[in-house]
This record gives C-alpha cells, structure tokens and sequence, in this order.
C-alpha cells in the first residue's frame, strides 16, 4: 500500500511549518520527557473532534429529551460519549498507521460506485451537521440581540470565511480557539448547574439504562437524535486526518506511541464534551420537566424560561452565550471535514472557500425556508430531525472504518485483533438496530 497524506493536514516531520500556514504542527515532545509533557504536544486534534459532539444538534435533543422524559436520557448521552470515544480512537488509529484518511482509505479499497455512493451519504451528514450549525447559531442570535431567524440563517454564511481565515494562522492556533470557546460552553454550564440544583438522585438513576427508551417511541426518536447528535459521521473522516498534523517518527515503535497519545487525548476530550451534553439534558430535567406531561421544550422556549423558573437574571443570558459559541465552535469542524471528505474520496482539488460556501448554502436555503413559513417551532424540529438523519448515515462510516482497520493489507501489524474486531462489530451492529427500530416506529 502507497500512504498518500492526508489533503488538508499532511504530516511533518522536522518541525513546525512556517508563517502562516494552516498546515503547522507543534513539534512533537522531545523523546525523553515523560508522558504528560509528550500528551501536551500531541494534544488537539481530539478537542477539534470533540466540539462536533457539542454542536447546536446536542442542544435542541438535550433540551428536548431532559424537559419530556427527565433524567432517563442521561443513559443514551452517555453510552453514546462511549461509542464515540471508541470509534474516535479506532479512526485516529487508521490515519497513524496508513498515513491516510478514511475517505482516501476508503478510495483506495472500494471500486468506483462503491466509493461515490458512501462519499454521497457523507456529504448529506455534513449538509445535516451544518444545518444543526446554521439553525442553532440562528437561534442564539435571535436570543440574544432579536436578530430575525431568517435574518440570523442568511448570516451565519459569513462565518465560514472567519473559519477559514483563522485557518491562515495554522492548525495549534484554530485549536486554541476550539478550546477558549469550550471553556466559556463550559463555564456557561457550571453556572447553570448552580442555578438549577439538580436531583442527585435523579441524575444517578438516569446513568442506567431503561428498557422504556426502546419501547416508547417518542423516548426512542430522541434517543436516536442524541445519538445521532453525539457520535457523528464525518467526525470520524475528520480525525483521520488531522492526527496526522501531529510530528511523530513514521516508525513503528514511533507509531505504536502516537496511538497512545492520541488515545489519552480523545478520551480526555470527549470526556469534557460528556460532561456538557450530561449537563444540558439535567439542566432541562431540572427546570422544564413535570412527571406525567412529556411534553418536550425547544430551545428558544428553554431561553425565555430559564431565568423566570430558577430566579437567575444571568440564567438565560448564559444560556444564548454558550450556544452561539457551540453553532461557531461546531462550523470549524464542518470545514475541515468537508474539504477532507471531497479530496480524499474524489482527488478533487477545490478553493476551500467555495467547496464550503456551497455545503453551507445547501443547509441555509431550507433553514431560511422553514424559519420564514414555520418560525421558531418549524427550526426547532428540523434541528432535532438533523440529528436523526445523522444517526442514520452513521453505519455507512462506521462499517467501512471497521473493514479497513481489520485488513492487514492497509493496517499492516496495527490490524485489529479478532477480539477487538468483535467488539467494534458489536458497536455497529447495536448501531444497525437502534436506526432500523427508529425506522419501524415510523412505519408503525
């Protein structure tokens, strides 16, 4: 097999690039520092992964499921933060070891029709990721300065070039930037649990999963948006690729390092987006939700209830800041997983400024739509249907992830063992059939 590197974020391997290149990478930790000095280094790539676990989409099903049915989706955020964790770190594991990303993997391996058809669903996960990104920020917008929501959707087209300017400073800078907004997402949240004084209890019991999550339809729809919301396709394109920014030796000894590191710092990350998504849903458990009514508040309605239910002036205010630094945190991740997806399964070469403006305008123009017709309620439900049109493309990336890093002939020694090949099949399997119940409550 020929490594071809990544399109976007091609290794280096004797530094730190120059200038103002978007391709720079931190030097790798010098050889006898210990791990925790190594693992600061290495660190980043999973905190650009994890803002797509926090996007507007966590919001509108967060709010949703914790205002209908309490704390008893605390157990779906959290075993889904788990599969994330694992498929993160089997797709990380892919780009070290072949030097490619999942897409170009995937053009290697797969003959044409095959090829096209998954980089087709893929970018119908980026157009509904995108669509969570517009809708939300939209929201916040209106929240907090009475920008009108159509208004709000046609502006957010603006933030793709501030995105990508920000990429010109180079790749440990844009991380930065992920990384001050999550902690103001953060700070917002810890504030709000103040406020609120969640049940202890409750949020105990919720950790356990119940079998009514299956049974109930309306539970199970925004289980599968949750779902759909955590562990996200093109995420898994998008870690391929940039954990290939990180200057480690291409050796295997150098390899078999830069998996652990990445590793630490996928868990380290996702474990912070856990505890923010667990927060959204206790905070709406909390606030909104009355044993018996089931009735699922929106985001819009979670704003203006905030501060009259917990007595907070600050309440609601937090609120609207924290989701508009998720919609900005969230589109980073959108355009560098498209640009990565387009070339890794076409070789087409593109301005990243068009290629993404034409991606973001294929989620403003129905957003715009649906916030002119049906307002604030319409944009509320097609920001929960995102989610689940995320949750059912997912297979279609997790099952070729899995086949290629079971293939010796791509992954060489780093090839998943028969037992770790078991228990990623199992993970997509329970994926498989949680989608295909959603689809029967459907037609029910």
């Amino acid at each position: 097999m020929t490594a071809s590197h990544s399109p976007l974020l091609p290794p280096i391997y004797g530094g730190q690039t120059g200038g103002n290149d978007p391709r720079a990478v931190a030097p790798q930790a010098a050889p006898h520092r210990g791990f925790w000095r190594k693992l600061a280094a290495f660190s980043g790539p999973g905190y650009l992964v994890a803002v797509g676990y926090m996007d507007p989409g966590n919001w509108a099903t967060g709010v949703a499921g914790g205002s209908a049915f309490g704390y008893s989706l605390l157990s779906v955020a959290l075993i889904a933060n788990l599969l994330a964790m694992v498929l993160q770190t089997l797709a990380s594991k892919l780009g070290i070891a072949t030097g490619l990303d999942l897409a170009q993997a995937c053009r290697e391996r797969y003959a044409a029709p095959v090829r096209i058809g998954l980089w087709v669903l893929c970018e119908g996960a980026i157009v509904a990721c995108d669509l969570a990104e517009v809708i939300g920020s939209a929201i916040a917008l209106n929240l907090l300065f009475g920008l009108p929501l159509v208004a709000g959707v046609c502006l957010t087209t603006l933030d793709v070039f501030l995105i990508l300017a920000l990429q010109r400073f180079g790749v440990r800078k844009l991380e930065a930037f992920i990384v001050g907004l999550i902690v103001i997402i953060g700070v917002c949240f810890a504030a709000e649990m103040v406020f609120a004084k969640p049940s202890l209890h409750g949020i105990a019991e919720g950790l356990i999963p119940s079998g009514e999550i299956i049974t109930n339809p309306a539970m199970l729809y925004l289980a599968v948006g949750i779902l759909g919301a955590t562990v996200m396709p093109h995420n898994l394109y998008l870690h391929s690729s940039v954990v290939q920014s990180r200057n480690y030796p291409r050796t295997p000894a150098g390899r078999r390092e830069a998996m652990k590191l990445s590793s630490a710092d996928t868990i380290i990350a996702l474990s912070l987006a856990l505890l923010i998504n667990a927060a959204i849903v206790i905070l709406a458990a909390a606030t909104f939700y009355r044993p018996g009514a089931s009735v699922a508040v929106g985001i819009e309605e979670a704003y203006h209830l905030l501060t009259p239910m917990l007595g907070a002036g600050a309440a609601s205010l937090l609120f609207g800041v924290a989701l508009l630094a998720a919609g900005q945190n969230s589109t980073v991740t959108g355009t560098l997983a498209g640009q990565i997806v387009m070339e890794g399964f076409t070789d087409l070469r593109i301005p990243a400024w068009s290629r993404r403006l034409v991606s973001r305008l294929l989620a403003v123009v129905p957003a715009a739509v649906i916030a002119g017709i049906y307002g604030a309620e319409g944009t509320g439900k097609l920001l929960v249907l995102s989610q689940v049109v995320l949750s059912l493309q997912l297979p279609f990336a997790v099952i070729p992830l899995i086949l290629i890093t079971s293939d010796r002939r791509q992954m060489g020694e780093f090839a998943s063992t028969r037992r770790q090949a078991a228990i990623y099949w199992a993970i997509a399997i329970s994926l498989v059939t949680v989608n295909a119940a959603l689809l029967l409550s459907f037609f029910r």
